[in-house]
């Protein structure tokens, strides 16, 4: 029988893939040289958990004592920078890749919280975080407004992955199964969202 981490360490690296590459044709749409490209693909791809390993006082961060996922992204990023045309063909493609991306990083900050003995808000945030500040940062840097702060369902899909994994967690749920399920209800909710258009509500009335 698999082991369950093994599955969600392979997911890791697809979703980092995905980020990746999503960054990096933010990079070439906005003309970035290749070396702007690499640094939009690493960021969005390894962004969301530097920050929370920061922020748990984990050092050296995730990537820094694993660095194939630097070699991925940077490797992507590269092959983004010389085939971007081939990617914005599958956009629909990288949409799916990018929930897919979504739903694993979000528990896996989130379990990375529970192993720190973070409560319910903590947890959620520190899932949040892995999944989101990557985005975050990369949006940051190629002066958009960050997409968490914009009406998509993203960061809310995350929020309702992060609460539904503590609560399995604190309920005695066997891991494979509170880590499957907190991850495809994320994924379900993003891909329903993109597919139906849905949005958070707005104030247009000042």
């Amino acid at each position: 029988m698999n082991n369950p981490m093994n599955i969600v360490y392979a997911l890791d690296l697809l979703g980092t893939a995905a980020f990746a590459a999503s960054g990096a044709l933010v990079g070439v749409r906005k003309r970035l040289d290749l070396l702007g490209v690499i640094v939009l693909g690493v960021v969005t791809a390894t962004g969301g958990g530097v920050v929370r390993d920061l922020m748990l006082n984990d050092a050296p961060p995730f990537c820094f004592k694993n660095e194939f996922y630097l070699y991925l992204s940077v490797g992507v990023a590269i092959i983004v920078f010389l085939a971007p045309a081939h990617f914005e063909r599958l956009r629909k493609e990288m949409l799916l890749l990018d929930a897919l991306g979504l739903g694993t990083f979000l528990v896996i900050g989130t379990s990375k919280a529970l192993a720190f003995k973070l409560g319910f808000m903590g947890s959620i945030l520190m899932g949040v975080v892995t999944a989101t500040c990557g985005g975050m940062l990369r949006d940051v840097l190629s002066n958009e407004i960050p997409l968490i702060l914009q009406r998509e369902i993203y960061a809310s899909a995350c929020v309702a992955g992060g609460a539904g994994l503590y609560l399995m967690h604190q309920a005695g749920f066997p891991e494979p199964v509170r880590l499957t399920v907190a991850a495809l209800l994320v994924i379900a909710i993003r891909v329903a969202a993109i597919l139906k258009g849905w949005q958070l509500p707005r104030r247009t009335d000042i």
